[in-house]
């Protein structure tokens, strides 16, 4: 199939260096394949969502080199088609009345969430009203080969259990519109940050009850502080946004040769990308100093 990539971040703000890096990445797989490179603004969670962010992350993209193919999807305009989704999935949901409180005593996740015990599987209580809708997890163990990875596997029952496709707010949980929209838009590969590896599996499980194909993965690692936070000093589009661009190849593995101009690099970039220099690592300490 036609390589087709994407780029999905969540319009809370300008692009740092964490998203930054996965924009790059993203963008020189697909066309170091001669693939086509689209752009998702995952604007779901709307209390979330900072007025202008959108644009100004299209006007920093364009301001690095990285153009994209057609048109910019909004999910914040698909709700129907997560609606389909949820009939497609039928019977495999059902109603949750349960309170985070109530799941303050579950066993933690493997993302820091509380694995749910299955407490509404067989009905809700008495008097109870749904809040979330949940999809049912079964036993076997979901594999799939990372191209930086390597090999994965989880068992989301029991590393998470029924998790949920609807919040108790309304809103669509992001790993159902994640695979709603990658079917929808025909994604053959997703480049991302490591830090949503964990959550592949889960979007493996829903696209198997969606009859919808897996995608390639790549995640590559998320650059954090020494005290293991995610780097979330913004990018500028002028001077510093290109000093950026060339420490995001770097962290990347990708060795650019010294005295070309920001877009020459990026040009090198795209036909030498070689994801088997890309570390293999969910995490690299890299301090602001680095940046500079």
């Amino acid at each position: 199939m036609p390589y087709v990539g994407r780029f999905a971040p969540s319009p809370t703000g300008p692009l740092h260096f964490g998203s930054l890096v996965a924009a790059l990445a993203s963008w020189l797989d697909a066309r170091s394949a001669g693939g086509r490179w689209l752009v998702r603004m995952e604007d779901l969670d709307q209390p979330r969502v900072v007025p202008g962010a959108a644009d100004t992350i299209l006007r920093q993209l364009e301001a690095f080199g990285m153009t994209w193919d057609g048109s910019v999807v909004y999910q914040s305009t698909r709700i129907g088609l997560y609606e389909e989704a949820l009939l497609r999935i039928g019977q495999e949901i059902y109603p949750c009345a349960c309170t985070r409180k109530e799941l303050e005593d579950s066993a933690l996740a493997i993302d820091g969430s509380r694995i749910y015990p299955g407490t509404c599987r067989g009905g809700t209580a008495p008097g109870k009203a749904p809040r979330a809708f949940r999809v049912r997890t079964g036993p076997e163990t979901i594999r799939f080969t990372d191209r930086v990875q390597g090999g994965i596997e989880q068992s989301v029952e029991r590393e998470v259990g029924d998790f949920v496709l609807r919040r108790a707010d309304g809103i669509f949980a992001y790993q159902l519109a994640v695979a709603v929209d990658d079917a929808g838009q025909g994604v053959t590969d997703v480049v991302r940050g490591a830090d949503l590896l964990d959550s592949t599996a889960r979007q493996i499980h829903l696209q198997h009850l969606l009859g919808a194909g897996t995608p390639r993965y790549l995640h590559v690692p998320v650059a954090t502080n020494a005290a293991g936070e995610k780097l979330s000093k913004q990018t500028a589009a002028g001077e510093a946004g290109v000093q950026d661009m060339r420490q995001a190849l770097l962290f990347l593995g990708q060795e650019v040769p010294a005295g070309l101009t920001p877009h020459e690099s990026l040009d090198w970039a795209a036909s030498n990308w070689d994801p088997a220099r890309v570390p293999r690592r969910r995490v690299i300490i890299f301090s602001e100093e680095q940046r500079r």
